[in-house]
């Protein structure tokens, strides 16, 4: 019995978690402009959203920010998963606890935090306000997947590489960035997913005029929700689903996957 209600329970937190996001893919694919009333399948909202320019120059924004966020965490994350497990414990330690703490602390805390450092130091909020805090999180995502690909694979290689007579920088270059390009691959589009659907950072550092897609789909719920939001976010989320898979594929299809899975919460 205990178990059968644990089942039942867990069966419900998945309905209330997932309903509502299934009731959006399905009326998004309605062809009448009420929300609630099915009026036959169509896809034409998806064409409606694609000739609005306040959402195609929203999706273009989320686009560039998540690419460069990406780029630039996968450079940053890599170097500091490199380094941290050859640091000294006096330094390793601090510096673990502080990429766990930008993946803890709370998304509206680090957005608040964000805020007041720009204002503080009088740089203009805008895109680049948001791409800086994106990485900021993301590098620190970046660094856990590649940090856990990096100590599963031993030294053995670079060992040889040296004896062989190999430099640091022709073995990083041949042996072991090869072998740690799915981790990186993978970290990268868990950084750029992660940028291009979130809501909170952006919300708080985005300037006048700034808007990137999720951003512009919430200040459209103010006025109710439409045909033509409900394709918005459902493109959103295949654009994130994708990602997601893509990035599970490669960290499962490369040795040590199951670590750099691990690494990541949520996956």
């Amino acid at each position: 019995m205990g178990k059968r209600l644990l089942k039942a329970h867990a069966l419900a937190v998945y309905v209330f978690l997932y309903a509502p996001i299934a009731v959006i893919v399905v009326y998004a694919f309605n062809s009448g402009r009420q929300v609630l009333n099915w009026d036959g399948f169509s896809t034409k909202w998806f064409g409606e959203a694609l000739r609005d320019n306040t959402i195609t120059d929203a999706f273009r924004n989320s686009l560039l920010i998540g690419a460069g966020n990406a780029l630039v965490a996968c450079v940053l994350g890599t170097m500091l998963a490199l380094a941290l497990p050859r640091l000294p414990r006096l330094l390793r330690l601090p510096l673990d606890a502080l990429v766990m703490m930008t993946l803890v602390t709370p998304e509206i805390v680090f957005g608040i935090a964000a805020l007041v450092f720009f204002v503080e130091t009088g740089i203009p909020l805008g895109l680049k306000t948001i791409l800086i805090a994106h990485v900021v999180f993301n590098a620190s995502v970046v660094a856990l997947v590649v940090r856990a690909r990096f100590t599963g694979m031993g030294e053995e290689l670079e060992e040889a590489s040296y004896d062989l007579g190999a430099g640091p920088i022709a073995t990083f270059r041949q042996v072991t960035l090869p072998r740690l390009a799915p981790a990186v691959l993978a970290g990268g589009l868990l950084a750029f997913t992660f940028s291009f659907d979130d809501f909170i950072t952006s919300f708080f550092v985005s300037g006048a005029g700034t808007t990137t897609l999720p951003l512009r789909i919430f200040s459209a719920l103010r006025f109710g929700i439409s045909p033509v939001i409900n394709a918005t976010a459902v493109m959103i989320l295949a654009l994130t689903l994708g990602s997601v898979v893509l990035a599970y594929v490669v960290l499962r299809r490369s040795s040590g996957g199951r670590e750099g899975v691990s690494a990541v919460p949520g996956l």
